[in-house]
């Protein structure tokens, strides 16, 4: 008795239970109040994400997230998680632990309105350099298609055809190192703010060069041409 009870408890300590990837919950309350955002006021808030973020909302660095156009329940989420820690980042962080949920909208309601289009006075690092012929072609497949004999669905099916879809992250103009750097970040389950684990799944199940070619398409603002939903060139 004492030997499979002491059984029981090295199986616990071997396989604890699995920690709450993000405590955002979809209520018809949180879509209320993400969506109710005050863009004035958070473009207020938003000066001080300039120096990292860009003024137009595109980053100068390669590896620093464009939030020009994002989706405010997107953007919500990810700031909701910087703030309660679900998401760690030694610069977002103590940032967005400052914010109130009133403020953390208001920020995501003023970046869902930012134009994307360039604008003649930043210094935007996207859209990057075309990838090689090979991984073009390798992330439109996956894109597209996915692998159905790794169970990896096509990345459209989430971030939409032009790689922006409401509710999900836009990839649409956003910087490869940074894709990359989130990708091999779920890949070794150091980003763990994904609710159901798919970006964590898929992330694993990646090559290290599939990786980079979804990137390199990414960044290179590929995602934006229809042609990704149609597997066509």
């Amino acid at each position: 008795m004492a030997s499979g009870l002491g059984s029981l408890l090295l199986q616990a300590r071997d396989n604890p239970p699995d920690q709450v990837p993000s405590y955002v919950s979809w209520t018809p309350e949180t879509i209320a109040a993400a969506s109710a955002g005050d863009a004035f006021r958070g473009m207020l808030l938003a000066k001080r994400c300039d120096h990292c973020h860009g003024a137009e909302g595109f980053s100068p660095s390669a590896a620093t997230p464009n939030l020009a156009g994002m989706d405010t329940l997107a953007a919500f989420k990810q700031l909701e998680d910087f703030r309660t820690h679900k998401r760690l980042s030694r610069a977002m962080n103590p940032i967005a632990e400052s914010l109130v949920p009133r403020d953390v909208a208001d920020v995501a309601a003023y970046y869902a309105k930012v134009p994307v289009y360039a604008d003649p006075q930043d210094n935007r690092a996207f859209p990057q350099s075309k990838p090689e012929h090979g991984h073009e072609a390798m992330a439109l497949h996956l894109i597209s298609f996915g692998d159905g004999e790794r169970g990896i669905p096509p990345c459209q099916a989430c971030h939409g055809p032009v790689a922006f879809r409401p509710g999900a992250p836009s990839l649409a103009t956003q910087n490869a190192d940074y894709v990359l750097i989130q990708l091999e970040a779920f890949a070794s389950g150091n980003r763990s703010n994904d609710i159901n684990m798919p970006m964590r799944t898929i992330g694993a199940l990646l090559t290290e060069d599939e990786r980079h070619a979804l990137a390199e398409y990414y960044g290179s603002g590929l995602g934006l041409q229809p042609g990704s939903s149609t597997g066509q060139n």
